[in-house]
């Protein structure tokens, strides 16, 4: 069984016997969310991120980058050769992020990461069956337009429900990057760009159940007062987020029928920010 850089980063955690708070810390990042959404592969780290994160698990960037648990392991005291217990199966994807690693200095980094990431998810989906069987070949952006995809992810506006990952496209919208910018609307990138659905009544009158929504799955830590996708107690939720205090968020409920509630910062994993309302109405 393959083993992902998530669970490869939380193998190492756990062997390095820190916490995520600790590793965020040694990284130099404010919020342990970051660390938590890496390690659920609800984000794939950055090329940036990753040497970060090797750092400060002393450990060298191809433990993360590739599933090396059945590379053959040397020992120099008494000359012989182990193989760790499951024997390894590196995909194209981890074989074209460790050339990048390598090889691709010269290249922007974020040129590096929409390679990579392109790579992945186009493996990813092919080997969990998660290809939709449709020909969008045709289907290309031009310069001025940008191409999104909707995934079947679900973010309850109500009581919560168990969280998804972005795996499976339902189609892929396209939308001109004007119309986002006549709206004031900015993005860390247009690769973390994506169209999910909110269900409940807890946002009712500014989303209401069952609205389409654009979100930046680039943004992982609160950044201000905004509606964010977040998992609190193992849910998922889209609510408003204002902090309190260091230690506490308030989750508000645009409905004022619905009860807001305290978090404890600790508690709450930021997955992305809603952009747009897909009724056109800024979020």
């Amino acid at each position: 069984m393959n083993e992902t850089i998530g669970k490869r980063i939380k193998r190492l955690r756990t062997a390095a016997k820190m916490s995520q708070a600790q590793l965020a810390d040694a990284c130099g990042w404010k919020s342990q969310s970051r660390i938590g959404n890496y390690e659920a592969d609800s984000r794939e780290p950055s090329f940036a991120d990753i040497e970060s994160i090797a750092k400060a698990l002393r450990v060298d960037k191809s433990e993360l980058l590739l599933d090396l648990r059945g590379a053959p392991i040397s020992d120099a005291k008494s000359g012989t050769t182990s193989l760790a217990p499951v024997t390894p199966k590196t995909s194209s994807a981890d074989l074209v992020a460790q050339m990048l690693a390598r090889h691709g200095k010269n290249l922007p980094s974020e040129a590096r990461q929409r390679i990579a990431d392109a790579v992945r998810d186009a493996a990813e989906e092919v080997i969990s069956g998660n290809v939709i069987q449709a020909d969008f070949s045709g289907l290309k952006a031009r310069p001025e337009e940008i191409i999104i995809r909707q995934y079947d992810v679900r973010a309850s506006m109500g009581h919560g429900q168990v969280p998804g990952d972005y795996n499976e496209v339902i189609r892929n919208l396209v939308i001109r990057e004007d119309v986002l910018r006549e709206k004031g609307i900015t993005y860390t990138s247009t690769h973390s760009l994506a169209m999910i659905t909110g269900w409940g009544q807890s946002m009712e009158g500014t989303i209401n159940d069952k609205d389409p929504l654009i979100v930046d799955k680039g943004v992982n830590e609160y950044a201000g007062d905004g509606i964010y996708v977040l998992t609190w107690h193992e849910h998922l939720f889209i609510k408003r987020i204002q902090m309190l205090d260091s230690e506490r968020f308030l989750l508000v409920s645009d409905n004022p029928h619905v009860r807001d509630q305290e978090a404890r910062i600790e508690d709450v994993t930021v997955h992305a920010k809603v952009l747009l309302i897909w009724n056109a109405r800024k979020a």
